[in-house]
């Protein structure tokens, strides 16, 4: 077993218990520095305190551990503003704004970027404007290859 899988095993279970949804765990060099990252993730927006309740909670059991010889930074993380989304997982992100990109075009568009405002097992449907216009794209989930939340300007 790996360092990365060793860490992992050992914080994932406390992190979940927070009630966030995926862990993951990367050992790299980077500008000099061995560091360790510690990337979460949940349904709802990760704050600067959930980073910082992560991050207390996985230094004290990587000191008992001592895995890692030498000195290494911890980096706790999370996915970005701009996370992607998993198709199946998409109504969780009702009334958010996303971005998802078809297989097929709509309307000789293969990104719409809107508000998520519908989703079931065969369709969802993204308002989003053109200009002006307010306009409603119903899609077929299975012609949407990628989805991400996005920035709202």
């Amino acid at each position: 077993m790996n360092l990365e899988a060793k860490v992992l095993e050992l914080i994932k279970e406390p992190i979940m218990a927070l009630g966030y949804t995926k862990v993951y765990v990367n050992y790299v060099r980077e500008q000099g520095n061995n560091v360790l990252r510690v990337t979460i993730d949940k349904d709802d927006v990760v704050s600067l305190d959930d980073i910082i309740a992560v991050n207390d909670i996985v230094s004290p059991i990587l000191d008992e551990a001592d895995l890692i010889s030498g000195e290494y930074l911890l980096d706790v993380t999370s996915l970005g503003a701009e996370k992607p989304i998993e198709i199946d997982q998409l109504d969780k992100y009702l009334n958010r704004y996303v971005n998802i990109h078809l297989s097929h075009p709509y309307k000789g568009e293969n990104i719409l970027e809107g508000d998520l405002s519908y989703v079931d097992n065969d369709k969802v449907i993204i308002s989003y404007r053109d200009k002006t216009r307010l306009i409603k794209a119903e899609v077929e989930r299975k012609h949407i290859d990628k989805a991400r939340l996005a920035i709202k300007f």
